[in-house]
């Protein structure tokens, strides 16, 4: 893995940019907000200028910072046989029979047979917090009553990549994947990572740039305090986040971060009509066609690429941003996609450590400043973490920012945290320990958080 690859720049402007204005839509009197051609009689709109108009529009949407929505991964481990990937029928057949979960919660299942619970917005980080543990110990009672647990970790550390999920998207995206060089990388981060997800509000329109720089500017700092994968395959990658690192061996045209040099919704627009289509979906049976090759969604919309015999519709540039990865995604809102997941009290600490450095305005300020020394150090943080003395620096210094902002409820746990990193540690520290004292399958049992009396 190339040093510095996940921040390595999206390369040069989009080609296929459209000549467009710089005076944007006026949202409730704030000024200029992205590029959006300029319509005449004379001078009708192209398609690809309606597809600049559509990404642009949904980006990010303005409005008072505050609510919060968490998504969380664990790897599905078949307690008696740990190192074998339990079976989609199985998996399915528990899932099926759950019924709505209390805090609402959506459940679903990735690529490797990763659950995934996806909470609702909430008021704030510990009432998402709150719902979603809620939900997890209803779900985690359900998989242990069929010899089944969930580990919270950023990599399965004992289990070779392997594909379950039978869905067309994921059959469609591994084929892309090979196709373009990364057939390796591709099947690890579908079938072997585990994130927990950080969704905010965008906020006010006029904040858009600085609020988006500093999400990215954090990446490297919470990576290195998040690090929960140091293992792979049964093996230590002498990485502390290996998730990352997997993340890094992807193609950066789909998952690497926008440079933050302008309006971050017109830039969200040039990146996605410029990042290659991974798949085109059939509108009729739901299946889906690879593409073995690298087609700029801007080619197929202007007929310069001919994918599935048709034009694409808007339909298909929604679901082309779907399948694009940059570690912060504008959808409306920010998703924060950089976190390794990790086992209780890591996940909530993270949570509220990211949600309080992004939405609390002076803990925003302090963690500008500590963070600006490690920015962009992407790979860095992910090889050798708190091990590198400024990303340790950065993460005391932002730690101590979130602890003046973090909710009471979740102060201990963020203080944890802090002691913890400190002392130059991060969670997967606990994991590594396991693996050299009973082996990758013991490492991995012991990350199962079961209900009380399962064990």
């Amino acid at each position: 893995m190339k040093d510095g690859s996940r921040g390595r720049p999206h390369d040069g402007p989009p080609p296929h940019r459209p000549a467009v204005e710089s005076t944007g839509p006026d949202l409730e009197g704030v000024g200029p907000v992205a590029p959006v051609p300029r319509t005449t009689l004379a001078c009708p709109r192209s398609p690809l200028d309606e597809a600049v108009e559509q990404v642009t529009r949904a980006a990010l949407r303005p409005g008072p910072v505050g609510l919060v929505g968490l998504e969380l991964e664990g790897h599905l481990v078949d307690l008696s046989e740990p190192g074998r990937r339990v079976g989609w029928p199985r998996v399915r057949g528990v899932l099926d029979g759950l019924g709505p979960l209390p805090g609402g919660s959506q459940v679903t299942l990735e690529p490797g047979g990763q659950v995934e619970l996806s909470g609702p917005p909430a008021p704030d980080v510990a009432a998402a917090v709150a719902s979603l543990r809620t939900d997890r110990t209803v779900l985690a009672t359900a998989l242990a009553d069929d010899g089944l647990g969930l580990a919270m970790l950023g990599a399965d550390p004992l289990r070779r990549p392997e594909r379950i999920n039978p869905a067309p998207r994921y059959a469609a995206m591994a084929q892309h994947f090979a196709a373009v060089g990364c057939e390796a990388a591709g099947l690890a981060m579908m079938t072997t990572t585990a994130s927990l997800q950080v969704n905010l509000d965008a906020g006010p329109a006029a904040g858009w740039r600085d609020r988006i720089a500093l999400a990215h500017q954090l990446g490297p700092v919470m990576v290195a305090i998040s690090a929960c994968s140091p293992l792979l395959a049964g093996r230590s990658t002498g990485w502390r986040s290996s998730r990352q690192g997997i993340w890094s061996d992807l193609d950066q045209a789909r998952c690497g971060p926008l440079l933050g040099r302008g309006d971050p919704a017109g830039e969200w627009a040039a990146y996605a009509l410029s990042a290659p289509v991974m798949l085109v979906r059939d509108p009729v049976n739901g299946g889906a066609e690879p593409v073995r090759g690298r087609t700029a969604f801007a080619d197929w919309i202007t007929g310069e690429a001919d994918l599935g015999g048709r034009r694409p519709t808007a339909d298909d540039l929604a679901y082309h941003l779907t399948t694009l990865f940059p570690p912060v995604r504008p959808r409306g809102w920010l998703e924060i996609r950089y976190l390794d997941v990790a086992p209780e009290p890591w996940w909530p600490a993270l949570a509220a450590v990211t949600a309080s450095l992004l939405d609390d305005a002076t803990a925003a300020g302090r963690a500008a400043a500590a963070s600006a020394p490690v920015a962009g150090a992407w790979d860095l943080a992910a090889r050798v973490g708190l091990a590198d003395p400024a990303l340790r620096r950065a993460a005391s210094g932002c730690l101590a920012a979130a602890l003046d902002a973090v909710p009471t409820r979740l102060r201990p746990e963020v203080t944890a945290l802090a002691d913890l990193v400190d002392r130059g540690g991060s969670p997967g520290d606990a994991l590594l320990a396991a693996a050299r004292a009973g082996g990758p399958s013991a490492a991995l049992l012991g990350a199962v958080d079961l209900p009380e009396g399962s064990r």
